[in-house]
């Protein structure tokens, strides 16, 4: 296995982690933090990988679309860190032996919103960096003698990236989620008579419906800059 495919399986384990740590009521307290605890050695492993991206933040040019890629992992990593101290705060199985007090109530504000801002910042990561995605897509597509053209191929994925984003979208709505970005609940509800499969599937649509806004100003943003440096 190439560097590259070893970062898509990589990047592939982070987004189903983060996919699984939402419904943590759902899936169990135990599975959650080991999950996380997971989630977190991944993204050790994520950041050893891109150590060359790391080591040039202070170099080069910042185009706009550079610009934003900076900001999101910068925020990210602050959501992340925060979701990190706050879990083991509050952790009763993987780190139990850690006993804290006096401070759960906040640890669980700080948990809940760092994990929901990371999951839209996350989304949008992907969303920037998901040409590089289609690119490999269509090589491979090109190499194993795919028949549709490459043109109906890629209205295709317009369409499909289209229907998953409107139903994202509603999704979103319907889980409530910019009221626990912004901290206008702060305990997250959950059904437990709904199956947890119908819950990953809304989190995942929601999820696509920011990868698909965060693809879209990636393009928007080359445009333009390409516009202005080429008048």
């Amino acid at each position: 296995m190439n560097t590259l495919k070893f970062k898509m399986v990589i990047d592939i384990l982070l987004t189903a982690a983060l996919i699984l740590l939402m419904p943590y009521e759902l899936v169990g307290e135990a599975a959650h933090e080991w999950i996380g605890a997971g989630m977190f050695v991944i993204l050790i492993i994520h950041h050893i990988l891109n150590r060359k991206w790391i080591g040039h933040i202070g170099k080069g040019n910042y185009t706009p679309v550079r610009i934003i890629q900076t900001i999101l992992v910068g925020l990210l990593a602050v959501c992340i860190l925060g979701s990190m101290l706050s879990g083991i705060i509050l952790s009763r199985h993987v780190f139990d032996f850690i006993n804290i007090k006096g401070i759960s109530a906040l640890a669980g504000r700080v948990h809940m919103t760092c994990a929901y801002w990371g999951f839209a910042l996350m989304s949008l990561h992907l969303g920037i960096h998901w040409c590089i995605i289609m690119s490999a897509a269509d090589k491979r597509f090109s190499k194993s003698g795919g028949r549709k053209p490459r043109r109906r191929r890629t209205w295709i994925l317009r369409f499909l990236g289209a229907a998953v984003a409107v139903y994202g979208l509603y999704a979103f709505v319907k889980r409530n989620i910019a009221s626990y970005l912004f901290l206008q609940v702060h305990f997250v509800f959950f059904d437990y008579s709904e199956p947890v499969i119908f819950y990953i599937l809304d989190y995942t649509a929601a999820m696509g419906m920011l990868i698909f806004l965060g693809y879209y100003l990636n393009k928007g943003l080359q445009s333009i800059y390409r516009k202005v440096h080429t008048e």
